[in-house]
């Protein structure tokens, strides 16, 4: 099988404040390797590609090829699409590694949709999102399902309804936005290795290919005014209130992009 991975930190064991995924405090990478060699393990026999999709997308080091050599890597930023860089219609299932809670969640760690420091919110055709769904849709779009999520407790009850047979991993209780109750390391470790198996004896029909019905509206809450200021100019884009903006499509690749630029545009103003 060809296995697409989109892989993120915040939803990892071992990880509860943003000073364990920024580089230069506490970066907690070793423990992010762990874990997704947990989960390469077993899919040897299988054709990957890992989008790097965290901050950066500087966070698995090349190195990690030599030994898993069916593993393809798609590193660095910014580039188009970003988390769901890579995906096309030639992959037979996609995985969601490191994931966590939409923002917003109760007692979720790190809780955040796309932007920590800018989206407040995001809707589309009405339903409260995360990261997990707006990136299935995309994937969906090249008609790949979603079969397997890695991340924290609070995501895998914000995807019930959702999925069929999804294979969920739960990496830690989440106590609060900057806490957690970890598992033993060694037991979350062999819990990846055999979901991982668990999936691969489910054909590529028996997943969900996640899609939203058309038209496609998003609304999207900005953390203030100034960043809808900005955003408001973009083609499409139509100004709701004080923080929110909407986009209407009916091509879901147009949303999605609409969602990252709207992403990068209110990150770089602050280098502005």
């Amino acid at each position: 099988m060809k296995i697409y991975i989109s892989f993120d930190f915040e939803g990892l064991g071992g990880v509860t404040q943003w000073s364990d995924v920024n580089k230069g405090n506490d970066y907690k990478q070793k423990y992010a390797i762990e874990q997704l060699k947990a989960l390469l393990k077993s899919l040897r026999d299988n054709e990957v590609v890992i989008s790097d999709s965290h901050a950066m997308g500087d966070n698995i080091l090349w190195e990690i090829t030599n030994e898993f050599p069916n593993v393809e890597l798609i590193s660095g930023g910014i580039r188009k699409y970003y988390m769901m860089s890579g995906i096309d219609s030639s992959f037979d299932r996609m995985i969601f590694f490191g994931y966590h809670s939409g923002i917003g969640e109760m007692y979720s760690t790190m809780d955040h949709t796309y932007s920590s420091s800018s989206i407040h919110n995001i809707w589309i055709n009405g339903k409260y999102m995360n990261e997990t769904l707006i990136n299935a849709a995309f994937g969906g779009l090249f008609n790949v399902p979603l079969a397997m999520v890695v991340g924290d407790d609070k995501l895998k009850s914000q995807l019930d309804g959702y999925f069929n047979n999804l294979i969920y991993v739960s990496t830690k209780e989440s106590l609060g936005r900057y806490s957690a109750k970890f598992k033993p390391m060694k037991k979350l470790l062999e819990e990846i290795e055999d979901a991982t198996q668990i999936m691969l004896n489910y054909k590529k029909e028996d997943f969900t290919i996640f899609k939203f019905e058309k038209p496609i509206e998003m609304i999207v809450e900005l953390s203030d005014t100034s960043k809808a200021d900005m955003i408001e100019s973009m083609p499409l884009v139509e100004r709701i209130d004080g923080r929110r903006v909407k986009l209407v499509h009916e091509d879901y690749k147009v949303v999605f992009e609409g969602l990252l630029a709207m992403t990068y545009i209110t990150i770089a103003s602050k280098y502005i």
